[in-house]
């Protein structure tokens, strides 16, 4: 009987002090798995770096090897999608390339699949070099996403780290819009869903590329592509704020009627009106421009990615059909 194909899709970005340790733990591993072959699909997403030579390298030593180079950086997310694509496993493991993703745990994902299970989220316990506000704003994010996403709850603490089915890929590789969440399209889908407590690590080496900008950019990214609860939020905002001015008005017009002697003429409170509607008219229409330009990239319908170089693994114990 042949054995079941293990897929291990990993995006990477100027990963050159990391990736060859990172494919060496995993070949290490996954050779220990009873039934299961496997593959190591590393995306290059267009590093600037020596990430693409070390990779030709490694090839040339790992006959495990699947290896796509896009032709420019696209980003993390179409890069996952990138990997799916090409992965041709039974089972597929998504997790980044710095090690923090504790690889350890895989043989555990594995058993839950096998005991029917098509999503296998790996849920982190701690954060480890994560500063305080990184923590407090990923929690923060994740109460908002559910909170605003109707019946599609996503769990906390649950990132790219995951064991997708391939009946779930195949359904994940039906959704083609151009602004991507793979974390709330998980959830989206559906079937069978189960978690793994793990310990989260530092980088083994390197630096992250999820700066602040980088994390404010993409929780704005997933809230707008995958959720239209900002705008009813402008909307609630918008009649709160009429309501405070019909407040204010009301009682103005008592202080003029009453003769209050607190009433001074001047341009104070005038400008702070006018400041505050009019911030609030920018925020709107920021929030209608996401949209907007959601909309305009969506009906150009441009392909997600281009690849620059593809060289598969070869599976020998697969039978030709």
């Amino acid at each position: 009987m042949d054995k079941k194909l293990l897929s291990i899709v990993a995006p990477a970005y100027n990963e050159e002090e990391v990736i060859e340790t990172f494919c060496t733990t995993i070949s290490d591993l996954c050779a220990k798995i009873t039934g299961y072959d496997y593959e190591i699909v590393i995306i290059n997403d267009g590093s600037s770096d020596k990430t693409e030579s070390i990779m030709h390298r490694i090839q040339q030593d790992n006959s495990h090897i699947t290896y796509v180079s896009l032709s420019r950086n696209f980003g993390h997310e179409i890069a996952v999608t990138a990997g799916l694509d090409h992965a041709k496993g039974d089972i597929v493991i998504l997790m980044d390339a710095d090690l923090q993703d504790t690889p350890s745990i895989i043989p555990e994902m594995i058993a839950k699949y096998e005991e029917g299970y098509d999503i296998v989220n790996a849920k982190r316990s701690t954060r480890d070099g994560e500063t305080f506000l990184k923590k407090f704003t990923a929690k923060a994010f994740y109460k908002v996403f559910s909170a605003s996403s109707g019946k599609v709850k996503m769990p906390e603490n649950v990132g790219n780290y995951r064991l997708v089915s391939r009946r779930a890929v195949e359904s994940f590789k039906e959704l083609r819009e151009t602004h991507r969440f793979a974390r709330g399209l998980f959830c989206w889908i559906g079937f069978p869903t189960t978690e793994i407590e793990f310990a989260r690590e530092a980088r083994f080496a390197g630096k992250t590329k999820y700066n602040y900008k980088t994390m404010i950019n993409y929780a704005i990214e997933g809230l707008t592509s995958f959720t239209v609860a900002p705008l009813r939020w402008a909307t609630y905002a918008g009649c709160l704020a009429i309501l405070f001015a019909i407040c204010y008005t009301i009682y103005v017009l008592f202080m003029v009627f009453t003769n209050d002697p607190n009433l001074q003429p001047g341009w104070s409170s005038m400008t702070i009106i006018m400041l505050f509607f009019g911030s609030l008219q920018l925020i709107f229409l920021g929030v209608i421009g996401e949209y907007l330009g959601r909309i305009f990239n969506e009906t150009k319908n441009r392909p997600l990615y281009f690849i620059k170089e593809y060289s598969p693994y070869y599976n020998p114990n697969k039978k030709p059909q």
